[in-house]
């Protein structure tokens, strides 16, 4: 499963009223192998709880990827 897709499950139990070891045991029954780890489901719950609640990475400053071409090096 893609990040996307884990970081709605953590609104989801964020949204539920769930704290983040309920939340991290119940992606962890549900997905054994691949779920996110205590770390990161701390860091979205902290972004949800600051009001954050887009599930979408924001936009960062600093060097667009179409700035590096063949052209330029």
């Amino acid at each position: 499963m893609d990040e996307k897709k884990f970081r709605v499950l953590i609104k989801y139990c964020f949204l539920k009223g769930k704290n983040t070891i309920e939340a991290r045991t119940w992606l962890d029954a549900e997905f054994p192998d691949s779920g996110p780890g205590k770390s990161t489901i701390k860091d979205w719950y902290a972004k949800f709880r600051y009001g954050e609640l887009s599930t979408e990475y924001g936009e960062r400053s600093g060097r667009p990827k179409e700035a590096v071409t063949d052209e330029n090096i």
